[in-house]
């Protein structure tokens, strides 16, 4: 198909779920969804924003701020995965317990208030990825009309482009505990020292950021393009000053930059060492 095709089989999809809630972070996926939600459904649309500590601040502000600009309606709920022990000792299904809390709040509001569908922003390229969350959604029977639809991240990207979506240039970001080595235990204080650290980097004009926690060793991995940047005068000595002040001995930056899913290196390695 192509893109129009696929843009009007998305506005199909939407048409025919009625009253319909949004997972919305404010990421490229969830903004374009929640838009043409917005724009095929209007007041049959609610974008819904989980408030935890793994969401950094930043993407929070930015998120309603973009939901007031382009007048989508939202709802901030709050999510408790932080005292799910299962989700806190962090294995690498992290992402399934997260997303099942979120879908579970969400089903919840939708009975109260009669809302037909639950659908969130999960995209064609996804399907091939290690995504504990999809089977959450399966469970909760949450929909994915952007796979349905067969938009990529790419196109995603394009639509948003077109739409006049300010994210539609934005890096990925997936959650704060994404930076902590599966079995490492997820706590807010930790979150908090990798949020404050990546604000570090960010403020200094770096674009593709990730602040691995290892214990009292920040690994920093940039975008590829950025790396030439470490060689400013007077940059490392900024960075790893900042870093330490956060409460890291050890910083350290990591020569092959930034690489989506990173944290999932780990897991191949596992696998060749099993008996």
């Amino acid at each position: 198909m192509t893109l129009p095709e696929k843009l009007e089989q998305l506005q199909a999809l939407l048409r025919q779920s009625g009253r319909t809630l949004v997972a919305y972070s404010g990421g490229v996926d969830s903004a374009l969804l929640m838009k043409v939600a917005h724009d095929t459904l209007g007041v049959k649309s609610l974008a819904v924003i989980a408030d935890t500590p793994s969401l950094p601040r930043r993407e929070l502000v930015e998120a309603l701020e973009l939901a007031k600009q382009f007048g989508f309606a939202v709802r901030m709920i709050q999510t408790e995965e932080m005292s799910d022990a299962k989700y806190a000792s962090n294995p690498p299904n992290r992402c399934y317990f997260c997303k099942s809390e979120l879908f579970k709040k969400m089903v919840a509001l939708a009975k109260v208030e009669g809302w037909q569908t639950i659908v969130y922003g999960e995209n064609a390229d996804d399907a091939g990825d290690f995504r504990p969350g999809a089977q959450a959604a399966a469970e909760f029977c949450v929909r994915a009309p952007l796979k349905e639809a067969g938009l990529t991240k790419a196109e995603v990207r394009v639509l948003s482009t077109q739409f006049g979506l300010p994210t539609a240039e934005k890096p990925p970001m997936a959650c704060l505990s994404s930076r902590i080595p599966y079995g490492e235990t997820v706590t807010p204080d930790v979150l908090a020292m990798v949020e404050a650290a990546e604000n570090v980097l960010r403020d200094r004009g770096f674009r593709d950021v990730r602040v691995r926690h290892h214990r009292n060793l920040a690994r920093i991995e940039v975008g590829v393009p950025e790396m030439f940047r470490w060689t400013e005068p007077g940059l490392c000595a900024v960075v790893c000053e900042e870093l330490k002040r956060i409460g890291y001995t050890y910083v350290t930056l990591d020569l092959q930059g930034y690489r989506q899913g990173s944290v999932n290196e780990v897991l191949a390695t596992m696998k060749k060492v099993e008996p």
